[in-house]
């Protein structure tokens, strides 16, 4: 496993937060909202969409390339139909390769913040090595390489100007307010787990995403989460790679047992 990819297992933790960053964006959270694709339905196939999505994450940072080439073209089959229509409040396609940008941006912020939270500050150098390899996070969908901002400073300016731009209205708030619930589970999960759950997706989203999501912040929910993060850490960093990459490793093992038997991929 390459620098970037040995912590996303424990990354999950921030993994509800980063979906809230990408939908934040209108075209991207109306696309998922409206979209018509069955398979891809969170809140009907909640199993299904998660494999979907570590597999796309697993092959875009552990991949080959020709691995790669066949799930973007699995995916884009299912891309296809995500398309606004008339009466979509704002126009998308999952074609874009901006909105693409903005989503693979979303997760290489997301690796970074992670890294930083549980392993500390990278070196410049293991940084730049991270940073690099992020950009197949675009190219595995429809992002072209010289789209990717050419290194860590241009890509902290595009950053800042791409938060400017995010909006959540009603709709895709009421969607995302049941994901960080944890509403796509059985009734007792939900209630049981979804407040804590709620509180760190909070914790890991920078502070214009979580008030576009309303939730409530203040110096005392920081100390709780921070004392959090402080107890995860003592923990992670007493793990061996290969753990702290799981389920990665096995969802990467299922694509390519999904290839040679000719299986769908996503």
């Amino acid at each position: 496993m390459r620098a970037g990819d040995e912590l996303l297992g424990i990354g999950l933790l921030a993994g509800p937060a980063n979906v809230v960053m990408q939908l934040a964006r209108p075209p991207v959270g109306h696309g998922v909202v409206e979209s018509t694709v069955e398979s891809g339905q969170l809140f009907r196939h909640p199993l299904k969409r998660a494999r979907t999505t570590f597999t796309y994450l697993a092959v875009a940072l552990a991949g080959t390339d020709t691995e790669r080439r066949a799930y973007r073209r699995a995916v884009g089959v299912s891309h296809a139909a995500v398309r606004s229509t008339a009466t979509s409040p704002v126009a998308y396609s999952a074609f874009d390769p901006e909105l693409q940008l903005w989503v693979a941006g979303c997760l290489y912020r997301g690796i970074a913040d992670v890294r930083a939270a549980f392993l500390g500050p990278d070196d410049p150098a293991t940084a730049d090595e991270v940073y690099a390899a992020a950009a197949a996070l675009g190219t595995t969908l429809q992002v072209p390489q010289d789209r990717w901002p050419a290194d860590r400073a241009a890509f902290d300016a595009w950053w800042d100007a791409e938060v400017e731009a995010i909006s959540v209205d009603d709709t895709v708030r009421a969607y995302l307010t049941d994901l960080v619930m944890l509403r796509f589970l059985p009734r007792p999960v939900s209630i049981l787990f979804g407040p804590a759950h709620r509180f760190v997706t909070a914790g890991f989203l920078p502070p214009p995403f979580r008030a576009e999501l309303h939730l409530r912040w203040d110096a005392r929910r920081q100390r709780r989460f921070d004392r959090i993060v402080a107890i995860a850490r003592a923990v992670v960093r007493r793990l061996p790679a290969p753990v702290r990459a799981f389920p990665f490793p096995l969802v990467l093992w299922d694509l390519r047992r999904r290839i040679r038997s000719g299986r769908p991929l996503v």
